[in-house]
């Protein structure tokens, strides 16, 4: 992710404006130097038609220009919704604070004063890249995130049609609980990262031209300290570590122990309290602490949807897999575990209600089958396997291999199926459900499956324990028939 971001910021397209060629010349060398694509515009007429014709990642603008200047160029970016997020760093030799302030007002990001000293040009080109870059990123992805759950939604009928997909059409509420909880997470973390971004971003130039060197250091040294963190903790050893360092605070005759002690166990600075002792007794060192927090939350923010995408990402492939299932299929090599996960997966959301599930799986190779026909297996007796329990009780699955076969077992602690109706379950419309919850025709749907694959189920079952037992050739033979 790293390396993409880094590849993202070379390729980085930044248009330069100015009505000086020695300074537009200049800005030219030092940002090509460094591997941007730059384009150099005289004028803030042509400094918008330009934008507006080819967005760049990022704008770096003069405000003193003849017949349009910097802060009425920025407005009419700002305008404009194709130009609007473009990031805006005015570079002027206005430097009193009313110029500031407006440059800010009118939608500009930073300000570099003239005249400019080089490597803060990069390092703010750099930073405001990388912001931009983040941005679009998380917008891509809370958009795709969006669009999934929109066609959840809309091939819920379609799915509920179809009897072989008729478990997936009973999941897709709980799919879509389990893709709104990453995205509300997304959302949390956006909004963090919004409010650092409008409230607190235009104060950092400040704050580090303020720090004195031993300062700086001590910043960079802290910072570096809770960056290192990654022990995680349970809720008990949080709260006692945060008891522990309020004891130890108030000994140190330091004020506010209780918010200080929450922001260091957060950074993972309990055991760096001697280095950071001085930090905590004055205002000053209090400010950087907190300056500190506030970066730690960025990178936190950016971890949780990091997190958040990925599980998202899970659920929507393991739905993809499972809902590309077609009767006309043909043999291909296949990991069966993979499959029982896929469908263990869409169940995400009525497991955790209350079922314990054990999984015994031993190594075993792939073999050729039909998987998304295999995947079809699992989720009817997956599915029946919780139906019998309501939800409650726990779910074993062990996978062996047993001589020239594979052996899947699915047992359930549910309150069994009695030997009267034992015969009659395989067959056609045959189901113990109250009307209109069940056709009767999933597990014959199964024993279909099983035949193509020239294997064989077996049942045994008592009060408080039912096994369905899958036996599957590994080396299956040209099959003829499609169910």
């Amino acid at each position: 992710m790293i390396e993409n971001q880094e590849l993202k910021l070379i390729k980085a397209n930044i248009l330069v404006v100015d009505d000086n060629p020695v300074n537009l010349r200049l800005l030219v060398q030092i940002l090509t130097a460094k591997g941007y694509k730059v384009r150099p515009v005289p004028n803030g007429k042509l400094a918008v038609s330009t934008s507006q014709a080819a967005p760049p990642d990022l704008i770096l603008l003069d405000i003193n220009m003849p017949n349009m200047d910097g802060y009425e160029v920025c407005q009419k970016l700002k305008d404009d919704p194709q130009t609007a997020d473009v990031p805006v760093i005015f570079i002027s030799a206005y430097n009193n604070a009313i110029d500031k302030v407006k440059a800010f007002e009118v939608g500009g990001v930073d300000y570099i004063p003239k005249p400019f000293q080089v490597e803060e040009v990069l390092v703010r080109v750099k930073n405001h890249l990388s912001i931009r870059i983040l941005q679009k990123t998380l917008q891509e992805k809370n958009t795709n995130l969006q669009q999934t759950l929109e066609e959840l939604k809309t091939t819920q009928e379609q799915l509920i049609q179809s009897e072989k997909m008729a478990a997936l059409g009973q999941l897709i509420a709980g799919i879509a609980h389990e893709i709104n909880t990453p995205l509300g997470a997304i959302r949390s973390s956006i909004g963090n990262l919004k409010d650092f971004f409008q409230n607190n971003l235009i104060k950092l130039p400040i704050f580090f031209r303020n720090l004195t060197p031993i300062e700086t250091e001590n910043f960079l040294k802290i910072l570096n300290f809770s960056n290192q963190k990654n022990q995680s903790l349970s809720s008990r050893e949080v709260r006692r570590l945060r008891r522990n360092l309020v004891a130890e605070l108030e000994t140190r005759n330091i004020s506010d122990c209780h918010s200080i002690a929450d922001v260091l166990v957060d950074l993972g600075l309990h055991q760096k309290l001697e280095q950071i002792s001085p930090f905590l007794k004055s205002e000053r060192g209090l400010n950087i602490l907190e300056q500190i927090y506030q970066f730690y939350t960025l990178r936190q923010s950016a971890t949780t949807i990091n997190i958040a995408t990925e599980k998202a990402a899970k659920i929507v492939f393991a739905l993809k897999t499972h809902a590309r299932y077609d009767s006309g299929e043909i043999q291909i090599k296949s990991d069966i575990i993979n499959g029982i996960e896929t469908v263990l997966t869409l169940y995400q959301n009525q497991l955790k209600q209350g079922v314990d599930v054990i999984k015994n799986y031993e190594q075993i190779p792939e073999i050729y089958c039909y998987p998304d026909s295999l995947n079809q297996v699992w989720t009817n007796l997956i599915h029946n396997a919780l139906q019998a329990m309501n939800y409650q009780g726990q779910l074993t699955i062990d996978v062996t291999k047993e001589k020239n076969h594979l052996q899947v077992k699915i047992t359930d602690t549910g309150k069994g199926i009695s030997q009267e109706i034992m015969p009659q379950i395989f067959k056609p419309f045959f189901t113990t459900k109250p009307a209109g919850e069940g056709s009767g025709l999933g597990l014959d749907i199964v024993n279909k499956i099983i035949n193509k694959h020239q294997a064989s189920i077996d049942v045994d079952s008592i009060p408080g324990k039912t096994t369905f037992t899958v036996t599957i050739p590994m080396n299956l033979e040209e099959e003829i028939p499609n169910v």
